[in-house]
Formats: C-alpha cells, sequence, structure tokens
C-alpha cells in the first residue's frame, strides 16, 4: 500500500504468534512472517534435556508448544545458577494506513488529536519511568490506577531478566544496497488489557535524545496504545497503533512535532498532518512517483523538440519563485540556519575568491586582480540567486578556471595578441557551445554520472585545494625559511644575510607563523564542525557552533596573525588600483585566432559542463531531500549568458562549484542521527530551499569591495590556505570513496556495517576502491602537471570516467556487486 512516505519506510512489528495468526488470515492486513528465532544455547539444550520447542516454520505459519515460549528453567541444586530464559521473536511487515480509504485512520486521529495524554521535553531516560509516567497520567487517578499500571507493566515487558519490551511497532527502511535500517528515532508500544473499557493513546516526547537499548539507541518518541482485550478489529491496539506509527514513520512529520513548543500546537500539526495524509493518499502511487522525478529521462521524451528540457525546468521551478524566497524566513529554527548558512557562504566565497584573485593577479601581470575576481563572484552569485533553476548551487572561479586563464595569458604572450581579446573570444564560444548544450538537453547525459563519478571528482576537488595549500606553504618556506642566503649565528641566534653589505633579517618566523595560521584555522574549524558529536552543551548550542565553524576559525586566526603576532609580519591581500571593467577589443584579433579561440572554448565548454551538472547533481542527490525539482539545462542557460557577459568586460568565469554546493545544502538542513552497531550517521530531515542566503552572502560579497585593502588585509593569507584545508576535509564527509580508502588500513573487525561491507565481498570491495583510486591518479597527474598546455585535456579526462564505469568496471567486477557499491544515492 502507498503512502506519502518517499523514504521507503516500512513498519515492522514484533508481536505474539496468537496475534500473527490472526493477521495472517484477515485479508485486510498485509504481513510476511520471518523465521522464528529462541535465544538458548546448546549447552542449555543438553543441559535440560529438551528446549520445550515442538513446532516447524514453513513459510507464513507455523505450529509451536506455548507452554514453553518464555520459560523459565532453575536449577535447585545449585543456589548460584543463573536463570536461562527463552526468548521468542518474530518480525511481521505491516503495511502503512492509508488515510483516504481506511477510514477509521482519519476518526483515530480526529478522536485522539484532544483525548491522548501527551509529555513534552521528559528528562527520564529508561523505558520503565517513562510508561509508568505515562500510564499514571493516562488513566488519570481512576479507581486501581496502581493495579492496572502493573498490569501493563507485566504485559508490556517480557517478564524475565531481559526486560524487553513484548509488542512494538517500528519502522525501517532499505539502505543503499538493499541493508535494513532501523528508525531509531521513536517507537510504538502496543498493550491490551482486559480490564480496560476503552482506548487509550499517550505521546512521550524526550527533551534529549535517549539510548534505551538494541534499535532504539536515539530515541525521541515513545508511543504508548492501551486497548481492552476484547475490542472490535479496527479498533484493537495493533491497527491503532498503525495509525500512528503511519505518521511517526514519516521523517518530515515527525520533524514537524519535534519542533512544536506546547501541546496545543502539537495537536493542531497532528490535525493538519491527518489532513495532508487523506489528500495525498488520494494521489495513485505512479503519479506521486512521477511527481517526485528530479530530472526528465529520455523515456519520457516520445516527441522530443528543440529547448523541451530547458521549457520543462522553467515550468517546473517557476511556481515555486516566491516560495523560494519565503522559505528563507518563515519556519522553525529557519531565520538561524539562513544567519548562519549566509555568513558561511560568505566566508566560503570571498576568502576563495580572494586567493584565487592573487593567483590570477600573478598570473596575467595584474590584468585580472582580486577586486575583478570579487566583482565577478557578487555578479554571478546574485545573478544566478535570481535566475538560476536550482539556486542551492554555488558558483565560483575555481582553479582550474585559473589554469585556463594562465594558459590564454601565454598564448597572447607567445602570439603577441591582446588578453582581453583572446580572453573574450575564448568565453564567448564557451558560452555558445554550452548554449547549445542546454537547448538540445545535453545534460541528460548526467544520469550516466553515477556516485563513483561524483566522489572521484569530489575528491579530485579536496585534493586540489589541498594541493594549493601546501604548495604556498612550500613556497613561504622556501622564501623565509630554507633559502641558502640564511644562516644561523649560534651564538647569537640571530639570522642574517650571508652577504653583509645586502644585510637584511632573515625571517624564518614568518614560515612559523604560516603554519601556526594555516593549521589552525583548519583546527579550530574541524573543532567547531565536529560538536554535534559532542556531549558537551546540548544539542541547540552544538548545532549553533556547527553552522558558524568556518567563520568563527577564521576570524579568530585572523585576529591571532594580524594583533597578537602583529610585529612579524605575514603575507596579506596585494592591491593595486585598476579599472573593474575592460571591453574586450575583439576587432583586433585576426580570423585565425577566433579558429583557435573557438579550439580553447570547446575544451574550456566540457569543463563547465561537467562541473556544473556534476554539482547540480550532488546537490539533487535524493538523499538531500529536495522538494522542488531540479533544473539542469535551465543553470547551464544562465550560466552560458552569465559568462559571455563576465568574458566581454574582462571578468574571470564563474561556474557551479564543489564542495562548496553540497555544503550549502547541509548548511541549510536539518538532521537526524541514527545509531548502528555504535557507529553514528546524519540523515538529512529536510532543507529549506531558499534564494535568500545565496542572495544575500553574495550582496555582502559586493560590499566587500570597499573594505579593499582595509580591513581585508587583516586576513593573513594563510588563514585563506587554512580555509582550504577547512573546505576540503569536510567535503570528505559522506564521501564514500574516502570511507572505502580509509578501510584498506582498518582492522576488519572494525568495518563499520554499512551496506557495501554486509553485501559485496571484501576483495571485490578493495577492487572497485582501487579502479577508482587509479582514476584519481590519473586525474591528479593531469591536473596537477607542470605544462600548463597539458590541463587543457583535462576535461576530456572527466568524460572519459563515464564509459569506464559503465563499459569496463562490469568486465572485472560483477554488476550486482557494482550496484551495490555504486547506487545512486
Amino acid at each position: 500500500m502507498d503512502s506519502k512516505v518517499s523514504n521507503g519506510l516500512s513498519p515492522t512489528v514484533s508481536f505474539s504468534f496468537d496475534e500473527v495468526e490472526k493477521l495472517n488470515q484477515d485479508d485486510d492486513c498485509e504481513t510476511t512472517c520471518l523465521p522464528m528465532t529462541s535465544m538458548a544455547t546448546e549447552k542449555d539444550a543438553d543441559t535440560n534435556g529438551n528446549t520445550g520447542i515442538n513446532g516447524t516454520s514453513n513459510g507464513k505459519h507455523g505450529s509451536i508448544d506455548f507452554s514453553s515460549i518464555n520459560c523459565q528453567m532453575d536449577s535447585t541444586d545449585n543456589d548460584d545458577a543463573e536463570e536461562v530464559t527463552l526468548m521468542y521473536s518474530q518480525h511481521d511487515r505491516l503495511s502503512m494506513k492509508d488515510f483516504h480509504s481506511e477510514v477509521r485512520a482519519a476518526q483515530d486521529i480526529e478522536s485522539f488529536a484532544k483525548q491522548a495524554t501527551l509529555m513534552l521535553d521528559m528528562t527520564e531516560t529508561s523505558m520503565e519511568a517513562i510508561f509508568v509516567k505515562l500510564l499514571k497520567k493516562m488513566l488519570n487517578g481512576r479507581e486501581g490506577t496502581d493495579d492496572i499500571v502493573k498490569e501493563a507493566k507485566s504485559t508490556l515487558f517480557t517478564q524475565d531478566s531481559v526486560h524487553k519490551l513484548s509488542k512494538t511497532i517500528q519502522s525501517t527502511s532499505v539502505t543503499e544496497g538493499g541493508g535494513m535500517d532501523y528508525d531509531q528515532s521513536w517507537i510504538c508500544a502496543l498493550c491490551s488489557l482486559p480490564c480496560l473499557q476503552r482506548r487509550y493513546v499517550g505521546i512521550a516526547r524526550l527533551k534529549h535524545a535517549a539510548n534505551m537499548g538494541t534499535n532504539i539507541q536515539e530515541i525521541h518518541f515513545v508511543i504508548l496504545i492501551l486497548s481492552p482485550t476484547k475490542e472490535k478489529g479496527t479498533k484493537n491496539a495493533l491497527e491503532t497503533g498503525r495509525t500512528f506509527s503511519t505518521i511517526f514513520a514519516d521523517i518530515d512529520y515527525r520533524q514537524q512535532l519535534l519542533d512544536v513548543k506546547t501541546e496545543e500546537e502539537f495537536y493542531q500539526v497532528l490535525l493538519a498532518i491527518r489532513k495532508d495524509l487523506r489528500y495525498i493518499h488520494r494521489i495513485p502511487s505512479r503519479a506521486r512517483l512521477r511527481s517526485t522525478t528530479s530530472i526528465d529521462e529520455p523515456d519520457n521524451f516520445p516527441n522530443w523538440y528543440f529547448g523541451r528540457g530547458l521549457r520543462s525546468d522553467i515550468q517546473r521551478r517557476l511556481p515555486y519563485y516566491w516560495s523560494d524566497f519565503k522559505d528563507g524566513f518563515v519556519g522553525h529554527k529557519t531565520l538561524q540556519k539562513m544567519m548562519a548558512a549566509t555568513i558561511f557562504l560568505y566566508f566560503a566565497c570571498i576568502l576563495p575568491s580572494i586567493a584565487f584573485g592573487v593567483l590570477n593577479d600573478k598570473n596575467t601581470k595584474g590584468a585580472i586582480d582580486v577586486q575583478k575576481v570579487i566583482f565577478a563572484q557578487m555578479f554571478g552569485g546574485i545573478v544566478f540567486a535570481l535566475f538560476g533553476g536550482q539556486p542551492l548551487i554555488v558558483l565560483l572561479t575555481t582553479a582550474p578556471l585559473t589554469l585556463y586563464i594562465k594558459v590564454i595569458y601565454n598564448i597572447c604572450e607567445d602570439l603577441d595578441l591582446n588578453f582581453f581579446a583572446m580572453y573574450a573570444c575564448v568565453g564567448l564560444w564557451n558560452a555558445f557551445f554550452l548554449f547549445i548544450y542546454s537547448v538540445v538537453d545535453a545534460s541528460l547525459l548526467i544520469k550516466w554520472s553515477t556516485r563513483s563519478t561524483e566522489e572521484i571528482f569530489s575528491l579530485f576537488i579536496s585534493v586540489a585545494f589541498s594541493v594549493d595549500a601546501f604548495k604556498d606553504l612550500a613556497h613561504n618556506f622556501d622564501l623565509y625559511y630554507n633559502t641558502d642566503n640564511c644562516m644561523v649565528l649560534n651564538d647569537t641566534q640571530e639570522y642574517i644575510h650571508s652577504h653583509v653589505a645586502d644585510y637584511v633579517y632573515c625571517s624564518r618566523e614568518v614560515s612559523l607563523l604560516y603554519v601556526i595560521l594555516m593549521f589552525g584555522t583548519l583546527w579550530v574549524g574541524v573543532l567547531l564542525y565536529n560538536t554535534t558529536k559532542s556531549p558537551l552543551l546540548d544539542a541547540s548550542k552544538r548545532e549553533l557552533l556547527t553552522d558558524y565553524a568556518l567563520p568563527v576559525s577564521v576570524l579568530f586566526m585572523s585576529f591571532i596573525g594580524s594583533y597578537v603576532f602583529r610585529d612579524i609580519k605575514v603575507e596579506s591581500l596585494p592591491y593595486h588600483d585598476s579599472n573593474i571593467f575592460v571591453i574586450a577589443p575583439l576587432e583586433t584579433l585576426p580570423v585565425g585566432a577566433w579558429f583557435g579561440a573557438m579550439g580553447l572554448g570547446f575544451c574550456l565548454s566540457l569543463l563547465f559542463f561537467m562541473d556544473q551538472n556534476i554539482s547540480s547533481a550532488m546537490v539533487n542527490n535524493p538523499a538531500n531531500k529536495l522538494k522542488k525539482g531540479s533544473a539542469y539545462h535551465l543553470d547551464l542557460f544562465v550560466v552560458a549568458l552569465l559568462n559571455a557577459l563576465l568574458s566581454i568586460v574582462g571578468l574571470p568565469w564563474v561556474h557551479a562549484a564543489l564542495p562548496h554546493s553540497p555544503l550549502h545544502v547541509k548548511a541549510l538542513a536539518d538532521v537526524e542521527e541514527r545509531v548502528d552497531q555504535g557507529h553514528v550517521y546524519n540523515i538529512i530531515v529536510r532543507v529549506r530551499e531558499t534564494r535568500v542566503t545565496s542572495l544575500f552572502s553574495h550582496i555582502l560579497i559586493g560590499l566587500s569591495l570597499f573594505m579593499i585593502p582595509n580591513p581585508l588585509e587583516y586576513i593573513p593569507k594563510p588563514v585563506l590556505y587554512g580555509l582550504f584545508l577547512y573546505v576540503a576535509y569536510t567535503a570528505l564527509d559522506g564521501n564514500q570513496l574516502f570511507e572505502r580508502m580509509k578501510l584498506l588500513i582498518t582492522e576488519q573487525a572494525a568495518y563499520p556495517p554499512n551496506h557495501y561491507v554486509r553485501r559485496v565481498p571484501q576483495r571485490k570491495m578493495h577492487t572497485f576502491t582501487f579502479f577508482q583510486l587509479i582514476q584519481l591518479i590519473i586525474l591528479c597527474s593531469f591536473g596537477f602537471a607542470p605544462y600548463p598546455y597539458l590541463k587543457m585535456v583535462f576535461p576530456i579526462l572527466i568524460l572519459i570516467l563515464l564509459p569506464i564505469r559503465h563499459k569496463l568496471l562490469p568486465k572485472i567486477i560483477e554488476p550486482k556487486f557494482i550496484a551495490a557499491l555504486d547506487r545512486s544515492h
């Protein structure tokens, strides 16, 4: 049965065999019984002769001697003998309640919305204490309350040393590769008592997530259902539990109930959810599935025509245009998230812009400097925030673009061409090809870009950021620490120049401070970024520190470098006054240069195409749970027009950037922690899809033009490269290629319970990782080659990754293992 839940949640129930048999005979309830398990060792069975279990499991039905279940085996000969208990467990699949066709579902929510017992922000940390408080409040002092509580406890828990809940409903989901994952944030306990005359529902919301045992290690909600033993089939404890479990199994609804402040708000949200589910369940399942499609497949284009994908993107995104602004201000914690994401984007964009501006200034001898890079960043960001299809994508000038500009400048010097004219010509050809790609729906090719391709490229970008940082560190050491012209006078520990005539002090302290500032920025940022994994403070304060990790680390280390160590002169922002706009004199180019520029523009368009679409695919990753749809073709079209304009006025190009775009998504996301066999991981609950953060952050970047040279010169250069290391590190979070690389040097007993560890033989898993590493090394060898012209083939190498994945790898590793390792998010 279909439901609104789109993440594959299907409740799993554990209850007595009597009730299973009743459900199996009920045509209205779809169940699948799994084999039973009993907790008794061979030694126990041998010692006692017969465990008492006489039965068989034959698929859906089985027989069993109930006198032996939960049997206590005591030794009368030895007072110290351990009590041995047999535990019988059975798991069955329950279908979600259909709020459209099943009348009782909507009626139950409406009646219990006011009658249900609700306890918010409970501080108890044991299930028994929670149930006792709930029961007493639910019964509300009726006669015999203590006896009923005692009887309910005996029914809710197994009466043995294990003390587990007897009947529960809990949702599960299929993880990547087909594994099963329990939703450990809620549980519904069922209890039927002969002394009751009507049903009771109690809901407890814990103030802090608590560990209640196996498969409930991050519990936020406890739902308790009490019903009379003799109750109508549609109103018994199981059916009532199904109703409420359908709501709590949905991660969006659960987040809404987690955010409310008062009991009245809680009840109102329940009623709103009931109305929402009744509407959702009216929609046929296939129509619901189509509505979640993120990019049009070729099969959906029986009558293709020129620009159809572009038109489809506009039709998909235009109805959400107003909400793209509203969603930046409305909602629980939205203002906090919006402000944090805006500040994060500001620092994450302005500092690389400064760093790449310095590099461009050096490569082009001042033709493209820091001011121009910052202005291009501001202009491109605002234009894309207003007119782009997917506003969560972040545009940035990148290291490959900087190298491309250097190649064009070298060509112009060799052939005596006007740099701005040649630069504009290459940019216009690039824009022309991007325009063609957007209107012929070339972005449909991105469906061949699987997770492995995206993660290879993402890891390459992280490596590139790290290499840039360490290259500048090495250059600083060569300049101030390892120079041959410096020597140490052991008597005075004074650094002097070996040529006395040109007597100057050597500055090894500059290099030491460089190390402190660069790695200090990384350390402070990572420390704050990981506070969500710390037990210190409460969850809201830890989340706040994580949101502001980047700006706090940059400002703190800039203060250390510019004030605490102000006597040491570290490198700062280079500045020289120049015109921001230079209209390209295209008429000065000979005809041959136009054709040469076409070849350069085509290679550049491939780089834009892959960078833009891979970044878009990672933003539109289904795990991010975006609701408004993608806009691959529209985004590419806007980027083409934007870069055509930037080329004409001599400003650096911009395109979608990694890892900034996925990090922007994370900054606007609410996450939920899951625990599996001691390993903690996060899943995204919802993301605020808004244009506000990108718009505001780039307005701030534009205002930063008035802060050149002061106060931006107080941000030392090593802090900029410390930011590079921070961005590279945080981009590794969730990268499965990096996780599998770590498994190569990890003890097997410490392997996490990931889907690929469970489903793929270890040798096949490492073989797949090895091939990815080879592709990464090839990318790095061309991307970091000392020969600028060799970098021209880099975009083609990225395209070659696709046929390697789809044609070569399936001949080496079985497709079923590749599917588990490389499932599309």
